[in-house]
């Protein structure tokens, strides 16, 4: 297995073990997700390995970008000028998160704690999830006078439905790991200690299946779904840059750092 920086890879039996290694947080960026994506395909091109299971170190599985990042806020302050000075980062991170879709195996996500914002839409690329109930799911991007990302517009309504999609957009509210499984968010819902070894063992019970007929099972149930998610992102991308510009967006992300109620005008 390749060396990975943010990552661990690890080959157990015939599932491969990708771990986030950035707690406790996990914030991502356009490098972590390369990765993520580079070892799912390093999995795609081992015979032995049939399902893989994408689990986390830390607190949470992923909370999204990291707003106090100097980098990211030297990018926002460019924004103030030039909102289309954030297109480039946001489209090639996004390039990166269409590789992980197009990822030929099955992959079971463990939970463990909070996904939100961008790191919801990496929990939802996973064809399972497992989780706990101190878990946290939310799609926070309208609480940051924001739009949704990550083709999140295209993949969560197929796997929630359109009207639970649109609660978690319009209230930007945290789903617990209970209500997940209810909604059907989650496929299991288990004591947080045993998130990852119930992860394992569902990945495990995929690997038991013919690795040929696993392929083109999948192949045929996830026909076009990378398209459509490349599809969504250029429109996701547009409106997101369009509200870097506002006024709201800088309330959002300054409220969010403040751990208090935003304040928007709608402008």
């Amino acid at each position: 297995m390749t060396t990975y920086k943010d990552i661990g890879v690890e080959k157990i039996g015939h599932v491969g073990l990708i771990e986030i290694r950035r707690p406790p947080l996990n914030f991502f960026d356009i490098s972590l997700i390369n990765q993520i994506a580079d070892a799912l395909e390093e999995f795609d091109r081992d015979i032995e390995i049939r399902a893989s299971v994408l689990a986390a170190q830390g607190k949470a599985f992923c909370a999204g970008a990291n707003f106090n990042d100097p980098a990211r806020q030297e990018q926002e302050a460019r924004a103030k000028t030039d909102p289309a000075s954030g297109l480039g980062p946001i489209a090639h991170l996004y390039i990166q998160a269409v590789r992980i879709f197009r990822a030929q195996k099955p992959i079971v996500a463990a939970i463990h704690g909070a996904a939100i914002g961008g790191g919801l839409g990496l929990a939802v690329s996973a064809d399972f999830r497992v989780t706990c109930p101190e878990a946290r799911f939310a799609a926070n991007f309208t609480r940051l006078g924001f739009h949704p990302g990550f083709g999140l517009t295209a993949t969560l309504p197929e796997l929630v439905g359109k009207n639970n999609a649109e609660l978690i957009f319009y209230t930007s509210r945290r789903v617990t790991g209970e209500e997940a499984y209810r909604m059907g968010l989650a496929n299991e819902c288990v004591p947080q200690d045993q998130v990852r070894p119930a992860a394992m063992k569902l990945a495990q019970e995929i690997a038991e299946c013919s690795p040929l007929g696993l392929l083109s099972t999948r192949a045929t149930m996830r026909a076009g779904l990378a398209d459509r998610v490349l599809a969504a992102t250029h429109h996701e991308l547009a409106e997101q840059t369009r509200l870097r510009a506002t006024e709201d967006f800088k309330e959002g992300v300054k409220a969010t750092e403040e751990r208090r109620v935003p304040n928007f005008k709608g402008r």
